[in-house]
């Protein structure tokens, strides 16, 4: 959600004259983050630009994610269980993005955050009047119990964002210190802005309840919309609060406008969009070409019950391949990975499934200025130049690409070319198996899947990997049997797609550092261990200005792609919707929107309620 915007590095302000003193002033206070350039929208803003202030509130509105699915808990801090993407909808963070800049957030829980200089800790305080839905004031104490809870019990991906932070400790009801591991650095502040929800500590710690535990118990919130009902794995309903304590502010005004949401929950992707069709949910997030291009010809689509949208997004997008994991000795190679990777046919995936709608993904930072373009510029060879040693030169000289065919299925290019990586890797094909000539172990590739949305373009590729004498086969679990499976690293390979925060972040170590590798519940899927890879993230992490970010994430960039950890696959930067006709929106969309893809729930529409009487 435009919540969990996350933002980064040097902090200018929206603040009180009275913050402003005195130049010399040893710290300021704030109401706005930004990461390079002033901040877009200035003290007295009323709204964001791409909501309707006098949106009417009211009515319902009935979903099912853009994927089949299931949830098992409503505990949105530890590592067990699957939770409803929705669940955001009843929480508040401390400060909020605005969909228009990709590095900037605003106040919102927190009224004001004081930093010094030498940015070593922040004091946030707490907006007056923000209280949970049973009444009681959000406190620091809140604060504090949910940081311990976190430190104690927390998933290894929350940790991560959190990890530059030492302490949390209340100053007063209202205000509260945190105290970062070293100096100079706004980031950690802004990570902790962004990503922390306080959850309520006097609901928690009463009637039994165990923080550290999965519960289907309807949680205490803060947020827009509270549950009011929990059918388990099928279902899960929200209402909202009319009092909400942050319904009038600007960060908040034009946002959540309909009365009740249902997410409805399938395990079959098939069977949800017959669910569609038959009337029952009232907006879906598409992302299957073929589905968009031939699939809506259904009696409402024809006579306009149904409304087909495609929503312009300049978000910087995930990267979505087959991580292959490298923790299997099998893919400890890299020539192994390299070959792998040839043998996937894009062009005639796009052809024959993906109906010419996608771009082929050649970085792990699609859509955006962050990823690796061309051969390396001098920037990012003085980053490399250290590591020369450790490096190929292809790395250093060549841009990267894949080969392309021509989409009719005949890639015997790529197939030779493989077959020579294989062989150099110790593999040769005997009695029709790809087999390691030393162990005798033959090639056996299972591909993960939680949801079976994607076995039509898994399938060709695993068909192809079997021509060549690979045991290729697909395992499909369920959603929570897939997402056990990723926390232990109990796979082969599986379709992952990582998005990241702008400019790339604390994330960047979850994804790609040595020290998640062997931390279950990361998000390092591919068990990356590089001590370049390593350096170049935290040069990331310490850059002072935009050109230095992008140098070190174009340079991670081209290290993670020559490693071929990944067998990239393709992005769309469109948002592609089909919608009751009786759903409103506005007529402005943010330049920079990720509320359909994190939770496809339409934060800004509203309920036409003529239009909706007029339906047949």
């Amino acid at each position: 959600m435009r919540r969990l915007l996350a933002v980064a590095a040097t902090i200018l302000t929206l603040a009180a004259p009275a913050a402003f003193a005195s130049a010399e002033a040893a710290t300021r206070t704030v109401t706005a983050l930004k990461q390079f350039g002033e901040p877009q929208f200035k003290p007295g803003f009323t709204h964001f630009p791409h909501v309707n202030p006098d949106a009417p509130k009211g009515g319902s509105v009935s979903l099912a994610g853009s994927q089949p699915g299931t949830y098992d808990s409503l505990n949105t801090l530890i590592l067990r269980g699957v939770r409803p993407r929705t669940l955001g909808l009843i929480s508040d963070t401390l400060m909020v993005g605005s969909g228009w800049e990709l590095d900037a957030a605003y106040a919102h829980l927190a009224e004001s955050v004081e930093v010094p200089d030498d940015y070593g800790w922040a004091v946030f305080t707490l907006r007056q009047g923000a209280r949970w839905h049973d009444g009681t004031p959000i406190t620091s104490a809140d604060v504090v119990f949910t940081w311990d809870a976190i430190q104690a019990h927390g998933a290894p991906f929350l940790k991560s964002f959190l990890d530059h932070t030492a302490k949390v400790e209340a100053l007063d009801e209202r205000r509260f210190k945190i105290t970062l591991t070293g100096t100079g650095e706004i980031k950690p502040i802004i990570d902790f802005a962004t990503t922390f929800s306080p959850q309520p500590r006097h609901w928690w710690t009463s009637n039994g309840r165990d923080i550290s535990k999965t519960t289907l118990e309807p949680v205490l919130g803060s947020g827009p919309y509270r549950i009011r009902t929990v059918d388990p794995g099928r279902s899960i309903t929200y209402e909202r609060v009319a009092d909400w304590w942050a319904k009038d502010l600007p960060t908040a005004r034009g946002f959540y406008n309909f009365d009740t949401v249902k997410n409805d929950f399938y395990r079959d992707d098939d069977v949800m969009f017959e669910a569609f069709k038959a009337g029952a949910y009232d907006f879906r997030g598409e992302y299957r070409a073929q589905r968009w291009t031939t699939g809506y010809d259904f009696p409402a689509a024809k006579d306009g019950r149904v409304v087909k949208l495609e929503v312009p997004s300049e978000l910087p997008l995930g990267a979505q391949g087959f991580r292959l994991n490298t923790r299997r000795d099998k893919f400890a190679d890299p020539r192994v990975r390299e070959a792998l990777a040839l043998l996937f046919d894009f062009d005639w995936i796009q052809k024959n499934i993906l109906y010419g709608q996608y771009k082929r993904t050649l970085s792990n930072f699609p859509n955006s200025d962050f990823g690796a373009k061309g051969p390396p510029g001098p920037a990012e060879l003085a980053l490399l130049e250290p590591f020369k040693a450790q490096l190929s030169e292809r790395l250093l000289t060549q841009p990267f690409t894949l080969p392309t065919t021509d989409g009719s299925g005949n890639n015997r290019a790529q197939v030779r070319e493989a077959t020579r990586l294989f062989k150099e890797a110790g593999w040769e094909v005997r009695n029709g198996k790809l087999t390691n000539v030393r162990t005798g172990e033959v090639m056996a590739v299972e591909f993960l899947d939680g949801t079976g949305a994607l076995t039509r373009v898994t399938q060709p590729y695993i068909e192809t990997l079997r021509r060549v004498g690979i045991d290729a086969t697909m395992r499909l679990v369920d959603s929570a049997q897939y997402q056990a499976r990723l926390d232990e690293f109990d796979f082969d390979a599986t379709i992952v797609n990582l998005a990241f925060f702008t400019p790339p972040g604390t994330e960047l170590r979850s994804y790609f550092g040595s020290a998640a590798a062997g931390l279950k519940g990361s998000a390092n899927y591919s068990g990356i261990h590089d001590p370049v890879a390593d350096a170049l993230i935290e040069k990331a992490l310490t850059a002072k200005d935009l050109d230095t970010v992008q140098a070190a994430t174009r340079a991670l960039d081209r290290v993670l792609l020559w490693g071929f950890y990944m067998v990239p696959q393709w992005h769309n930067a469109e948002n592609w919707i089909a919608h009751k006709a009786w759903l409103a929106h506005p007529t402005v969309w943010p330049k920079y929107d990720q509320d359909y893809r994190s939770t496809n729930f339409p934060a800004t529409w509203w309920v036409d309620a003529a239009g909706k009487a007029a339906q047949p």
